[in-house]
């Protein structure tokens, strides 16, 4: 049995398929480290890269899983809810997570609980604490594109 009919078996409705080459899993917090983990630790995916992007309710953070062999991506999709932006840190199992948390953390402001070492990796020490450069000010894009022209 091929790794996406794995995936679609375990977590029904919650995989949706893109294409032949393309499966997303879409997790609430509660589940998304149990979902990583399983991908990463029994079906063996390697830790591509997770990316984050601001939405109205929250940050969407995408952990996307390669099962290389398969030819297929895997990605994990799961909401970190605003104000708090509180999500668990996948490094105690997933050690490849480090840098890129970071840099979330830092971009967007999620705080990644039980982080080994949360600390500054793009910005300069002088940064504004509370400024996140990939967040939005808006999410009208008329406003946007005014303020990308000023």
């Amino acid at each position: 049995m091929s790794s996406a009919e794995k995936i679609k078996n375990k977590y029904g409705g919650k995989a949706v398929e893109k294409s032949a080459k393309r499966l997303f899993v879409l997790a609430d917090k509660a589940e998304a480290g149990e979902i990583v983990r399983y991908l990463y630790q029994d079906l063996g995916a390697r830790f591509s890269i997770a990316s984050g992007v601001d939405t109205r309710q929250g940050v969407e953070i995408l952990y996307h899983m390669a099962f290389d062999s398969e030819d297929l991506m895997v990605t994990v999709k799961v909401l970190v809810e605003k104000p708090e932006l509180l999500f668990e840190s996948f490094t105690g199992f997933m050690p490849a997570a480090n840098w890129i948390e970071r840099e979330i953390h830092e971009m967007f402001g999620v705080n990644f609980s039980g982080h080994p070492k949360m600390e500054t990796l793009l910005l300069p020490d002088d940064w504004p604490e509370g400024n996140y450069p990939l967040r939005k000010q808006s999410f009208d894009s008329e406003i946007e594109d005014e303020k990308r022209e000023t």
